[in-house]
């Protein structure tokens, strides 16, 4: 999957990212490198789903897919 990220340089320093494609995924760093890795853990946050919280029937399959 590949997401497009817009970057910004934070007035106070460092940079804050946001993710468009995911409503309200956004994140910061103090370094670009920093940013970086942040983006990637910021993704998987928005994008993890806790199956616990699903209701799921003897009818119903989970599937997991990489797009």
């Amino acid at each position: 999957m590949k997401l497009k990220v817009v970057v910004h340089r934070a007035e106070e320093g460092g940079y804050w990212a946001e993710i468009p494609a995911v409503p309200g995924c956004a994140t910061q760093g103090e370094t670009f490198e920093e940013l970086l890795h942040n983006i990637y853990e910021a993704v998987e946050a928005c994008l993890s789903v806790d199956m616990k919280d699903i209701t799921i029937s003897g009818k119903d399959e989970i599937l997991e897919v990489a797009v």
